[in-house]
């Protein structure tokens, strides 16, 4: 279970509270959904159980007792990992496109947690989501790390938390007048106007950093990126490109009419290309090879 809590400010004053939760990143289910669990009474407002129309004011504070699928009831099953390296505490796995990182409503099996936990014996008990650190979003392949055991989980969790790693994306992307390099901090908040998507046109949320160089270029505008993350919050460079007007290829979600659908990939062109940080005195830097339609999206470009 995890312990959600809220306060409402002068700007969330006289919202639905259902509409308030449904507009929070950290909340990952329907509207309807969220009505329902009002009805189960897993959200109190100052203390009292309130329907779904409950009209929020200044000072209101929102206890929600959220029950999540737990990942720890999952079955194991025989799914092929690719496991890119290894030592006692960790495992760097190669997540293929499509595949969720973990159960969740609407995925409650064939995640990665349910291949992991087929082929490791021993993985950090996270109440939620075993040997889970950080994700990567479902059409999005590469390099994610494991924690083998609750100390690997607390070390890692550290490492991201100060940013003490360096991750590098590589995305296809239209970028017409995108600069050779540059740097995006902005904020990040989820889109009111799509709750699927994050925007930082609110100017509200936390802060999101993304440092890119292009590393080639083809004819039509298109181009292949290099993206660093200095922050790793969801969607962070799909949001980041989108709004520089340089959308990643076959991007349903963050994409201009003429970028949606792609003859060069048929899924987000986003590879979550390496991975490095130090763990006990060593220099860890795993990097995950291209995936078949990446490579081939790559050389069709280079042929035009």
């Amino acid at each position: 279970m995890i312990v959600y809590e809220f306060s409402i400010s002068q700007e969330d004053a006289g919202l639905r509270i259902d509409q308030f939760l449904f507009a929070k990143e950290e909340i990952s289910i329907t509207r309807s959904q969220i009505k329902k669990r009002i009805q189960e009474r897993e959200i109190r407002v100052n203390g009292q159980f309130v329907k779904a129309g409950h009209k929020t004011k200044v000072g209101d504070h929102i206890e929600w007792c959220f029950q999540e699928v737990r990942p720890l009831n999952a079955q194991p099953q025989d799914i092929p990992v690719t496991i890119l390296y290894e030592n006692e505490d960790l495992a760097f796995v190669d997540k293929p496109a499509g595949m969720v990182v973990h159960p969740s409503i609407g995925h409650v099996d064939g995640t990665l947690v349910n291949a992991l936990l087929f082929h490791f014996d021993a993985l950090s008990e996270d109440a939620l989501r075993p040997g889970i650190v950080h994700r990567i979003d479902k059409d999005t392949s590469g390099v994610l790390v494991v924690a083998k055991s609750d100390e690997a989980h607390k070390a890692l969790n550290f490492i991201f938390k100060e940013h003490r790693l360096v991750r590098q994306y590589h995305a296809l992307c239209f970028a017409p007048s995108l600069p050779e390099k540059g740097s995006f901090e902005t904020t990040h908040a989820r889109d009111p106007k799509n709750r699927y998507r994050f925007t930082s046109r609110t100017g509200e949320g936390r802060v999101a950093i993304t440092h890119y160089d292009i590393l080639e270029k083809y004819p039509n505008k298109l181009a292949l990126l290099q993206c660093t993350l200095e922050t790793g919050r969801t969607h962070q460079i799909r949001m980041h490109l989108y709004e520089a007007n340089s959308p990643i290829l076959s991007d349903p979600l963050y994409g201009f009419k003429n970028t949606v659908q792609s003859k060069f990939i048929n899924r987000v062109g986003l590879h979550a290309h390496s991975l490095s940080f130090e763990w006990k005195g060593e220099d860890i830097c795993v990097v995950s090879p291209y995936p078949t339609d990446f490579a081939n999206a790559l050389e069709k470009l280079r042929a035009l």
